[in-house]
């Protein structure tokens, strides 16, 4: 095989940080995944148990939740870390507790990120943490920013507050404060900071508050990092709009590249405002432009930092047969692998095992909490189901030589 060509179908690589037990367990769990039926009832069921209080956070905790949350405290978590750092796997610690909107809450989850980059800057397994602009600012008031926002003022990184009451101006500039503060600490403590992408209705105050932190801290380094989409339309032409701004300039365009997470929500909604769909007319042209931004990023790398986020392995060989052709080494600095934790194991661990850099996104906090991370995971898998079948069938396969290896004995 040609030197940095990675084999995904190397199951002893895959899953040699599980024991016989996780991985049987694992086999269950995406078994039952591929059921549609009982997605559906779980998605339904589970929330509604917890929210009224049945006994079932146990049951919980040592499934699904074992599979796709690195655990309840953030210490908690750093022990999973450590277990994959093992393996050279690195990993982007998320705080992943959603849909609260006070500002108590806001704040809370403001120093919770802050103690996440003190935490992340003590191990060295962890490079990055992940945060969502929802956690500390109201869905609402992104909504109406987003709706007066122009391209324009998006790359300047300014959000149009003159059409925010001065209440409204006063709580934006809370927003600001509180990202401020976590990308000023970020930036002394060496730790990157990236921002998930959300719904497209409230994308534009997210890209421009990223925009503006980019153009602060990232003088030097990528610091921040914002989220593009390339399943939703016109996305490649943002991200080289956006890399022709930070040449001018002056500072490193932190991008994660990925598919996208809101399909059938954004289709959803702009069926029932007669508006046109944001989300791509086919899986062919998300695909398109999704290796067309991995061109074009990889092209430009010595003067922006990517993150590859995705499971599809016929992108992530077409990215490693693009550094082979630039002549850039495996583990070039500004060229880092992502996918989340419990699924892509057979992506992740041949990554790492060749010498590419690589990471988990890996979310804590409370199981009750988690609960909607959760869900999405279950319904992600469930609605690809081809990604199901693989883990499904690599896990099995990992199963088989290790019972052939212990009769070999």
């Amino acid at each position: 095989m040609k030197p940095g060509i990675v084999d995904f179908e190397h199951t002893e690589n895959a899953f040699a940080y599980k024991s016989d037990r996780e991985l049987k367990k694992a086999e269950r769990l995406f078994a039952l995944m591929r059921s549609p039926l009982a997605i559906k009832l779980g998605t339904a069921i589970v929330p509604w148990a917890i929210r009224t209080g049945l006994p079932v956070r146990g049951a919980i905790r040592h499934t699904i939740f074992k599979q796709f949350v690195g655990g309840e405290t953030m210490e908690e978590t750093g022990a999973t870390a450590a277990t994959l750092g093992r393996f050279n796997v690195q990993s982007i610690l998320d705080y992943g507790v959603e849909g609260k909107e006070d500002e108590a809450r806001f704040d809370e989850a403001c120093e919770i990120f802050m103690r996440a980059v003190r935490f992340a800057s003590s191990r060295p397994e962890i490079p990055f943490i992940s945060m969502k602009i929802t956690g500390m600012a109201r869905f609402a008031l992104l909504e109406k920013l987003d709706a007066a926002a122009s391209p324009e003022s998006v790359y300047a990184g300014h959000c149009p507050t003159e059409i925010l009451t001065p209440a409204e101006q006063e709580e934006w500039e809370r927003v600001v404060r509180r990202m401020t503060r976590i990308t000023a600490l970020a930036d002394e403590k060496r730790v990157g900071v990236l921002v998930d992408a959300e719904e497209s209705w409230i994308q534009a105050p997210i890209d421009a508050l990223t925009m503006r932190m980019m153009e602060k801290y990232n003088r030097d380094r990528a610091v921040v990092y914002n989220t593009v989409q390339l399943y939703r339309k016109g996305r490649l032409s943002f991200l080289e709009n956006c890399f022709k701004v930070a040449c001018g300039k002056g500072f490193v365009l932190g991008i994660k590249l990925v598919r996208g997470a809101y399909m059938e929500k954004e289709r959803a909604r702009a069926k029932t405002l007669h508006i046109p769909s944001p989300i791509q007319d086919d899986k062919a042209a998300c695909d398109r432009d999704y290796d067309e931004a991995l061109a074009f990023a990889i092209s430009h790398v010595r003067e922006m930092a990517i993150i590859i986020a995705t499971h599809n392995e016929q992108s992530i060989d077409y990215a490693i047969r693009r550094m082979i052709a630039s002549g850039l080494p495996v583990d070039y600095p500004h060229i880092h692998f992502s996918q989340l934790f419990g699924m892509g194991d057979n992506i992740s661990f041949n990554l790492a095992k060749a010498g590419y850099l690589v990471s988990k996104y890996l979310p804590f906090g409370a199981v009750s909490d988690v609960i909607p991370y959760l869900m999405r995971r279950a319904e992600e898998n469930s609605s690809v189901a081809g990604q199901t079948r693989r883990a499904l069938t690599l896990i099995r396969k990992e199963i088989r030589r290790r019972r052939a290896s212990q009769i070999g004995k």
